[in-house]
């Protein structure tokens, strides 16, 4: 997991709780610049997703290489530059009234949609239940 340095939140104890003790099992690193990781990552051979209401479904955007998911925060999303050096931009398909679902529960939603692809393809998860 990577994680701005400064307008984060903290990993504090509150967040580990939360985590339901993920966070003891997940490298977390801090960097000043998300946009210059991003690119040091790119240039490895990563590629970038970010939620956004206004993307393509996921479901019709090839998950199986080696991506990173960003999220955005709760009340502004993922910011235009951020949004800028990803490579695609996933929605989340939504019915009824509900046009949005809070960063942790659309991070769920899109990391399942990544495993269930990956899977479809033949890849095997290591320690699943």
């Amino acid at each position: 997991m990577i994680i701005p340095k400064h307008r984060a939140v903290g990993l504090t104890a509150a967040v580990a709780r939360a985590s339901a003790g993920a966070i003891n099992y997940t490298p977390v690193a801090k960097v000043t610049n998300i946009n210059k990781t991003m690119k040091e990552l790119k240039d490895a051979g990563m590629w970038f997703v970010c939620a956004d209401m206004g993307g393509e479904k996921m479901y019709n955007i090839d998950l199986t290489g080696s991506i990173g998911l960003i999220i955005g925060n709760e009340g502004d999303g993922v910011s235009e530059g951020v949004k800028k050096s990803c490579d695609f931009i996933a929605s989340i398909p939504m019915k009824g009234d509900i046009d949005s679902l809070n960063a942790s529960v659309a991070c769920g939603v899109l990391a399942y949609e990544i495993v269930r692809q990956r899977i479809a393809k033949g890849a095997k998860i290591e320690n699943e239940k």
